[in-house]
């Protein structure tokens, strides 16, 4: 067998990106050839994409591109294990080059954006970064004028479609909707369901135990009306001039609202708890 040095493990890792020790045993096997164990490497790399495919990618980051004409908008989701990949240069270059595709392609089908390049772009990603990293959803928003904002640290955002306005007054609405989150546009927006959870909470509280029917129903109407204008955007008090509200903000400047979608990363997603100790204890004993 010949001797693996230190040098060969370098360059393999080089030419790779692959940890040290991988490197190592890969070279092992193939007896210090290193083209042999980057072909088994290469070989191998879909199967260890798809094992970590398993792992819980709720970090990530969320894009936006909005066309020249500010006429339409498309929002993407992209996901890694952990925020620290999340600032990786080879993982933003990759979520840039996913939006990219769905700009030209027009396309919001994750699995049909995947197929061919992209898809083995993500596999040799997972490969060299070693966490999962997946493609989640993509929305496309046209308008009248549209406009469109991600926080700084790329975690969440929003696009928006006005009638009427400027591409200026939809994006600051656009970054009011990342930062409050509404539930909805409008009052009237506010789906029966929700409204009727709302009124159930209403009545569970301590206050409206022994009160007659018509007392709890006039403060349940007082409570709901409150419930919906903090959860309508056109209600909020803008944030960037709390004395005025959205609504009064696009009806002075002669706009009204279209539509909205707002990404944030990992919303929805069940993170796993992890105990760091007993995971290392664990990788010790193995």
């Amino acid at each position: 067998m010949a001797a693996i040095s230190a040098a060969l493990v370098k360059e393999l890792r080089e030419r790779t990106g692959l940890g040290m020790m991988e490197c190592k045993k890969a070279l092992v096997a193939a007896d210090g050839d290193v083209e042999a164990a980057i072909e088994e490497l290469r070989k191998s790399s879909g199967l260890k994409a798809a094992k970590k495919a398993g792992r819980t990618a709720a970090e990530g980051v969320i894009l936006i591109q909005v066309a020249d004409d500010g006429k339409s908008g498309f929002l993407l989701e992209v996901n890694s294990e952990t925020d620290f990949v999340a600032r990786d240069e080879g993982f933003l270059a990759f979520a840039n080059k996913v939006l990219e595709t769905v700009v030209a392609r027009n396309e919001l089908d994750v699995a049909a954006l995947m197929e061919g390049d992209l898809e083995n772009e993500r596999e040799a990603l997972v490969q060299k970064i070693g966490e999962n990293i997946s493609v989640r959803r993509a929305v496309r928003v046209d308008g009248d004028v549209v406009g469109g904002y991600v926080h700084s640290n790329n975690s969440m955002g929003a696009l928006v479609a006005l009638q009427g306005g400027s591409e200026e007054l939809a994006r600051d609405v656009a970054m009011h909707i990342t930062a409050v989150n509404p539930r909805v546009g409008k009052p009237e927006d506010m789906p029966e369901d929700d409204v009727e959870k709302e009124k159930a909470v209403i009545r569970a509280q301590p206050d409206m135990e022994g009160k007659p029917e018509e007392i709890v129903e006039k403060m349940m109407t007082g409570r709901i009306k409150k419930f919906l204008k903090e959860n309508s955007l056109v209600e909020q008090p803008f944030v960037k001039n709390p004395d005025q509200s959205v609504g009064e903000l696009l009806k002075e400047k002669g706009a009204e609202l279209q539509t909205f979608v707002r990404y944030e990363v990992g919303e929805g997603i069940e993170k796993e708890e992890t105990d760091f100790a007993s995971e290392v204890a664990a990788q010790l004993k193995s």
